[in-house]
């Protein structure tokens, strides 16, 4: 298997490959070490290896230019230039309140104002000019994008992002060296990966299978703000090396159609749902399940609505912190993968503003076999996220987990998720980046929340939304590519992960701010 995170987060990828090991399939899981290392540990009787990826071709040529002499005279990066631009106006904002008050004229240190106004401009522009040639949203990099898109159509992806390779640099060999009979390649960075490592093996005169399990529409994820580049060169990488998948799993019905529509695929593919399940290993069965009340400090009677998953703004953090003022003593918590990290601090911060600090909780991801238990005990599992078009397509994970932890849901009105609320009541809906909306949702839910968990009492509802049903479907695949009975041990399937945005944990989108980085779910 290969996907591009570090295994720890990703609960899809974590209980794939345990599954599939359990099920009698060799199963080698590689991803993406967090560092310079190589690390290795099993989950069940599957083996995890994550290898180093050193981003060398992340940085593009150009960025390695000399500055020209036209930009002898700019500022110096690191703030300099905006802080010289504020002071030459408030220079000229004292010339001119002083002038008013005191009824002088100050004609020579206007003047002298004047002259050094337009210099700091001149030096500012000139910075401008440097930073425009990296700008990736610049005008010169449109036209560069749309030349290389017009030349080299889907291979337009090599000259667009080619940091690409660096991950085929890194897990290629590895692949290369197991010798899988099947590869499963999680998500749009590792189909090129496992794309030609089926090409190189079949050119040796081995037959080897490829499953893309694809966790989400890729043109529907928000990209990096100011980087056109990224979505067209993902999108092509992702139409080329789609086609060459012998089977192809994806996370929604919705999904199966638009894939099967827009790549052309010869039959639609299989849906393996982000259900929640899979015990824990042998080792770690006696682990305590944490106590998320405890953890934040309150007691039963305190209401709590808690958010599982990344945090990015399309997530709607902000709408759940700006509705705290508005319901008088109910917590937040906030299980997110660092909750120590920077966009947990300006979602705090933003929590500090509105007075509402103390009530907002930060918390780690617990293991996935704890996940359940570990959130049953809030009131609200809130899922605030915005309209874009990969929110619109399928049930979370984390709406699963809701479910099975019986927790009342408030979710926005993306489509498919709204539909389920208001179709099992489950939960209430409310509109996407509305407070006053969230806020009457949460109030609805927190006056009768036992009318609510009454749904889950539905026959079928939760058993639909487990891992082992999930898993037989994706054993099926396996046993129809290798045409090998049921009750058979297969040979070496190679997995590999990659880090990105969306864990599977919840269909995330990797965050933007590194070179790989998409948005992200």
């Amino acid at each position: 298997m290969l996907v591009d995170n570090a295994v720890n987060g990703d609960s899809r990828v974590q209980k794939a490959a345990r599954s599939m090991a359990d099920a009698g399939w060799d199963v080698v899981l590689l991803g993406q070490s967090p560092d310079r290392d190589r690390h290795r540990w099993t989950i069940g009787d599957a083996e995890v290896r994550l290898v180093p990826v050193v981003m060398t071709l992340a940085k593009r040529r150009r960025d390695y230019r000399r500055v020209v002499l036209p930009r002898l005279f700019a500022y110096r990066r690191g703030g300099i230039a905006h802080h010289r631009k504020q002071w030459v106006k408030a220079w000229r904002a004292d010339l001119l309140a002083r002038r008013s008050a005191e009824g002088r004229r100050f004609l020579i240190r206007r003047t002298a104002a004047r002259i050094l106004a337009r210099w700091v401009g001149f030096r500012h522009r000139q910075l401008a000019l440097v930073e425009g040639r990296r700008n990736p949203d610049s005008l010169p990099e449109r036209l560069r994008t749309a030349m290389w898109r017009a030349l080299l159509g889907d291979r337009c992806w090599r000259r667009l992002e080619p940091y690409l390779w660096d991950y085929e640099f890194a897990f290629g060999p590895v692949v290369d060296a197991l010798e899988p009979d099947l590869i499963h390649a999680n998500d749009f960075r590792m189909i090129g990966v496992g794309a030609r490592a089926v090409h190189r093996a079949r050119g040796k005169g081995r037959s080897v299978k490829l499953v893309w399990d694809a966790h989400e529409y890729l043109p529907g994820i928000k990209p990096r703000a100011g980087y056109r580049r990224w979505m067209p060169a993902h999108v092509a990488h992702e139409r080329e090396y789609g086609r060459c998948a012998d089977a192809v799993v994806t996370v929604s019905q919705t999904l199966a159609e638009l894939l099967h529509k827009e790549h052309r695929l010869p039959r639609v593919p299989a849906v393996v749902l982000n259900a929640p399940g899979g015990g824990p290993p042998a080792d770690r069965a006696h682990e305590p399940v944490p106590d998320l009340r405890q953890l934040c400090g309150i007691d039963a009677a305190t209401p709590l609505l808690v958010y599982s998953g990344a945090l990015a703004p399309q997530r709607g953090l902000a709408t759940l912190i700006e509705s705290l003022p508005q319901l008088p003593g109910a917590h937040a918590a906030l299980v997110v993968p660092a909750p120590d990290g920077w966009v947990v601090r300006r979602v705090l911060d933003h929590a500090a503003e509105l007075g509402v600090a103390d009530r907002v909780h930060p918390l780690p991801y617990v293991p996935h076999w704890q996940i359940v238990p570990f959130l049953a005990a809030a009131d609200i599992g809130v899922i605030p996220i915005h309209h874009w078009p990969n929110h619109e397509l399928a049930l979370i994970t984390k709406f699963m987990e809701y479910a099975h932890a019986k927790l009342p849901i408030v979710v926005s009105d993306v489509r498919t998720m709204a539909a389920k609320v208001r179709e099992t009541g489950q939960g209430e809906v409310f509109r996407a980046e509305d407070t006053a909306d969230f806020v009457r949702a949460a109030r609805a839910v927190l006056a009768d929340p036992a009318a609510y968990r009454k749904a889950y009492d539905s026959p079928g509802l939760l058993e639909q939304w487990t891992w082992d049903a999930q898993a037989d479907i994706l054993d099926s695949v396996y046993q129809g590519l290798l045409a090998v009975p049921a009750e058979a041990t297969a040979t070496a399937t190679a997995a590999a992960t990659v880090p990105q945005g969306e864990p599977a944990t919840e269909d995330e989108e990797p965050e933007p701010g590194d070179p790989a980085g998409a948005t992200a779910t």
